[in-house]
């Protein structure tokens, strides 16, 4: 069998810059760029500051419709957040996942992180917990959101993330059944993720003494089945930082990305001395190997300044980087 490696890496330019600090965050359009700003401006309040001020500023923002309120509704309609805080120094870390009714996510994250000894709070519960914390409760739905919830209804429910149920969840929208034939795993399902209906923001920051910190923000994959948790939120999946390594943050088909932990895949291998963009690149073949439709990217940063992205299913990856006055948007090929 071919190493998937070693047909990547030709496709990938070494990407690198020697100047801290850093942030990079996986995509390019006018939000993440924003919030790559947000959180370089934000960098003299530390980098956890940082990192939850860019996170916060795509849930404002709605980045792609994919992060924040109003978004990815699930199959009852309900939009439900994750976030992730991951900081390299103490392996600190907070998270929420299946959030409901609160739309600050990375925050409520920091808030795990800060006011509990816990990593992850999940559901009803993260609201729970939030709302003692002093955030607001409030729908995250929109009429945006509630149109696509509707047009997927009269559309009998299509796509859907069933399988082996009855009636068929290719032509219904339920309710379903568990049937006793078990047939094998389609991943023809995996054509429909592109970066408007199952996506995330993830963030790397690396400040000026070479600290590094990462995490993610997203609402989820649309018409999930309610009660689901992406990578997102999963350590060592949506992001990953080492002290005196680096980070790393993914985005794309989190049901597949958390299997193989390619954040925590990538600091590993950058710690052994591979490079960003070998390490993304790695981490992406494991996944192919296996996964031959899948679509997600990797971002990975060094402490060192140097930085390099990976993907595949897309044509292209863009992502945003700030090491200076001027946010850039740079490119890998898939």
């Amino acid at each position: 069998m071919l190493n998937p490696l070693s047909i990547l890496i030709p496709l990938l330019p070494l990407i690198s810059s020697s100047q801290l600090p850093l942030v990079i965050t996986t995509w390019a359009s006018d939000g993440f760029q924003q919030a790559t700003r947000n959180a370089f401006s934000s960098l003299s309040g530390g980098r956890l500051h940082a990192l939850v001020e860019g996170l916060s500023t795509c849930e404002r923002l709605q980045c792609d419709t994919t992060v924040g309120y109003g978004g990815s509704p699930d199959e009852k309609g309900e939009t439900r957040l994750d976030a992730l805080l991951v900081d390299g120094p103490g392996m600190r870390m907070g998270g929420v996942a299946g959030m409901r009714r609160v739309k600050d996510a990375a925050r409520v994250a920091w808030a795990v992180m800060n006011y509990t000894r816990h990593t992850l709070i999940v559901g009803e519960a993260a609201t729970d917990f939030a709302v003692e914390m002093g955030f607001k409760q409030e729908s995250l739905s929109t009429n945006e959101s509630e149109e696509v919830t509707k047009k997927w209804k009269e559309d009998k429910c299509q796509p859907n993330f069933r399988k082996n149920v009855h009636p068929n969840p290719s032509d219904s929208c339920g309710p379903y059944t568990p049937i006793e034939a078990m047939q094998e795993e389609d991943d023809s399902w995996q054509n429909r993720i592109d970066r408007f209906n199952h996506d995330t923001i993830g963030m790397v920051i690396v400040d000026e003494k070479g600290e590094v910190s990462a995490g993610t923000s997203t609402n989820g994959a649309t018409h999930k089945v309610p009660g689901r948790m992406g990578d997102s939120a999963a350590p060592g999946s949506g992001a990953y930082a080492m002290a005196g390594v680096g980070g790393a943050a993914a985005t794309g088909d989190g049901d597949v990305m958390m299997r193989f932990l390619p954040s925590y895949h990538s600091v590993l291998l950058l710690s052994s001395g591979v490079s960003p963009s070998a390490a993304a690149a790695d981490s992406i073949g494991r996944i192919l190997a296996v996964y031959p439709r899948f679509m997600g990217a990797v971002v990975v940063a060094s402490v060192n300044g140097s930085y390099g992205a990976a993907c595949t299913g897309l044509s292209s990856f863009s992502f945003s980087v700030q090491s200076d006055s001027r946010t850039k948007v740079e490119s890998v090929l898939c």
